[in-house]
C-alpha cells in the first residue's frame, strides 16, 4: 500500500522539531481526519536554510512533513513556493489515494508558513497567497 519511500520518512521522519526564533510558522489541520501539521523555516538572504515540523496524524501526514521540509533546505522561497502537494507525492514515489490529502496539508502548511515569513517582514512574494482554509473531504459528507 505504501512505497518504501513513505514508509522510510514515516519511520524515521527528517527534520522533526521546532525552530526557536523561526523566520515563518505555519500551522494547517483538518479536523474531520485530524491531522495537523506545524512547520517551521529559517530564512538568511531569501533561502531556506532549516525546515523542521511537527506533525499530529497518520503516517502518510508524518511522512509527506518529513519529504515537504527536506525538499524546501536549501531553496530560495520562491523555489519553495513551486512546490506543490505532486513534488512531494512524486518524491514519495506515490500515495494512496486516500491519502492524497496528507500531501496537500504538506503543501499548505508550507505555503503557510512562508505566508507567516512574508507578513512578519512586510514582503510582497509574487505567487504567494494568503491561506485559506480548505476543506479536503469535500463533497464526502455532506447530508
Amino acid at each position: 500500500m505504501y512505497t518504501d519511500k513513505v514508509m522510510d520518512h514515516f519511520m524515521n521522519p527528517r527534520n522533526v522539531g521546532e525552530i526557536e526564533n523561526a523566520s515563518g510558522v505555519g500551522q494547517v489541520g483538518n479536523p474531520k481526519c485530524g491531522d495537523i501539521m506545524k512547520v517551521y523555516l529559517d530564512i538568511e538572504n531569501n533561502v531556506i536554510k532549516d525546515a523542521k515540523f511537527r506533525t499530529f496524524g497518520c503516517g502518510a501526514a508524518v511522512a509527506t512533513s518529513s519529504m515537504a521540509t527536506e525538499l524546501v533546505i536549501g531553496k530560495t522561497v520562491e523555489e519553495a513556493l513551486k512546490i506543490t502537494n505532486k513534488t512531494v507525492m512524486e518524491a514519495l514515489e506515490g500515495l494512496p489515494p486516500a491519502k492524497v490529502h496528507c500531501s496537500c496539508l504538506a503543501e499548505e502548511a508550507l505555503q503557510s508558513a512562508l505566508w507567516n515569513y512574508a507578513q512578519t517582514n512586510g514582503l510582497v512574494i509574487e505567487g504567494l497567497e494568503e491561506p485559506r482554509e480548505v476543506d479536503h473531504h469535500h463533497g464526502e459528507e455532506e447530508e
